[in-house]
């Protein structure tokens, strides 16, 4: 129930209800609310309200704060509903518009009460926050919501203040909560600097997620190399590619390139090559891989290519790459090459998180032309986070969450003045945090869903799970990659999520057409 109540939420008849048309049962009761009170900026004033409840839930965070970290590691797998359940009253701030303002006045008299207990109470006491530097990790942690609060008002003067005070106090070589401060700031500057009168909403281009330049690159290169996420959803999708291929005698893989995962991508096809040629019984007479991605996203992939070609050869196998220069919303089923008898699977890493919008059409549509390929598997890696909520304080709070726990795994990987650790979260992660927090309409495409949103999107488009049943590979596997104490892997509903401590970070899934 918790997943469904962060579902955009609509009336009917009186009801509040979920995308569904489900009811929510408990919420009509709040509906005697009279709008007896407008509010010139409507978002401003109703994110009042929504910042209070995810002040909460931040502060809860906050009791557990260690070493400079805001993670809390100890709220198990379960912690993404009590997150959903903390930004109810935003989902319903959002519909309403207008409430009774005394009514307003002692609901926030009542939540700033529930933010002091929670500071001491339920495993908030002082004694589980150390004494060195804790008063000044939570107090940063609380400048930080507050401007976002005031940028949220669209108050420039304040919240200009405010950021001018955080950027003294998040340090890029600092603990790891200054240091994803720092980005969330520059998130933060940005969308303020965008604030325009009538404006809905914008991105300057250095914050465009989709524009590629050296430093990230080299960022995300670094990524790659250290981090086990991209290795996990490469490795979990290709024993789900070989099993999907198993029996058949020529092959066929649909890869859905990404900006940076072009040369990534050798490293995984260079595995599947090697596997396909040692399996038990005959080797494929035929791999085709055919990817799909913008001309830039393609160039990429051609400076691999032949590498591949010459692996290939090596192996005795009749290999062929082929390239579609088109986004993957542009794709059309006579733009794959796809031979009789051929078995088809699709791959998709980090990808299609970029194709959901406001609206469900984009997604849907791209998932029923894969579905009219009629692939044997479809092989879905994403991001397990909520960054896709169409009210900004809401995406701020669940990637304060997210990346923070991001950035508590690279404190554990990498000494305090690496630069590589900086490149990673200034030019990688810190451009994924900007355009969350900068960016609106379609520039911004970092809209990173929890695994069950994935479940209900698949299931709509027409694909059942196919279970993953590897969760001890999985595990040997990680074990193996040994990238440091804290990371984790279980099995979630057949599928399979990479967490570090208790947050999900990467989940992957596989399906079938129904």
């Amino acid at each position: 129930m918790a997943n469904d109540l962060y579902l955009p939420i609509e009336f009917h008849n009186g009801e509040i209800t979920n995308e569904e048309g489900c009811p929510l049962p408990y919420l009509p009761t709040l509906m005697d609310i009279s709008p007896t009170c407008f509010i010139p900026y409507p978002d401003a004033a109703r994110n009042q309200k929504s910042l209070k409840q995810g002040w909460g839930s931040a502060d809860r965070s906050i009791s557990s704060y260690s070493h400079g970290s805001l993670y809390d590691d100890g709220g198990g797998w379960n912690g993404r509903s009590n997150s959903m359940n903390s930004f109810l009253g935003l989902q319903l701030e959002d519909h309403t518009r207008g409430f009774n303002a005394q009514r307003y006045l002692a609901v926030e008299a009542m939540m700033e009460e529930d933010d002091a207990a929670a500071m001491v109470g339920d495993g908030g006491s002082a004694k589980e926050v150390p004494e060195e530097g804790s008063d000044d990790g939570m107090k940063l942690v609380h400048q930080l919501i507050t401007c976002a609060k005031v940028v949220a008002f669209q108050d420039k003067l304040h919240a200009s203040a405010l950021l001018s005070e955080l950027r003294s106090n998040a340090l890029v070589f600092g603990t790891s909560f200054q240091r994803v401060a720092s980005c969330f700031v520059q998130g933060l500057s940005d969308r303020l600097a965008l604030i325009q009168p009538l404006e809905v909403g914008g991105c300057s281009e250095k914050t465009m997620a989709g524009s590629s330049t050296p430093e990230k690159e080299e960022a995300f290169r670094l990524f790659y190399e250290t981090c086990p996420q991209i290795q996990f959803g490469q490795f979990v999708a290709n024993a789900s590619i070989l099993e999907a291929f198993e029996g058949e005698s020529s092959v066929h893989v649909l890869d859905l390139l990404g900006m940076n995962l072009g040369s990534s991508q050798g490293q995984q096809w260079r595995s599947l090559m090697h596997s396909l040629a040692n399996r038990a019984g005959q080797q494929p007479s035929s791999l085709q891989i055919t990817g799909v991605g913008t001309a830039s996203e393609c160039l990429k992939v051609k400076d691999i290519i032949d590498e591949l070609e010459v692996y290939a050869k090596s192996l005795g196998m009749n290999f062929q790459f082929s390239m579609v220069e088109k986004s993957i919303e542009n794709l059309h089923h006579e733009d794959i090459n796809l031979l009789e008898g051929e078995a088809l699977v699709v791959n998709s890493i980090l990808q299609l998180h970029c194709v959901v919008k406001e609206s469900r059409g984009a997604l849907n549509s791209v998932l029923q032309k894969i579905r009219e390929l009629s692939p044997k598997a479809v092989v879905l890696v994403e991001q397990d986070a909520s960054h896709n909520g169409p009210f900004f304080l809401g995406r701020f709070m669940e990637a304060l969450h997210y990346y923070s726990a991001i950035f508590d795994s690279l404190d554990a990987m990498l000494p305090k003045y690496d630069t590589r650790r900086a490149k990673m979260e200034q030019f990688y992660f810190g451009e994924e945090i900007k355009n969350i927090m900068s960016c609106e309409g379609s520039a911004r495409v970092e809209r990173h869903q929890r695994l069950d949103q994935w479940r209900r999107r698949m299931s709509r488009a027409g694909f059942q799970p196919a279970p993953m049943e590897m969760i001890t590979e999985a595990k040997q596997w990680l074990e193996k990659v040994k990238p440091c104490e804290g990371y984790t892997v279980v099995e979630e509903k057949g599928c399979l999520v990479l967490g570090w401590k208790s947050k999900p970070i990467i989940a992957a899934s596989c399906w079938k057409c129904s």
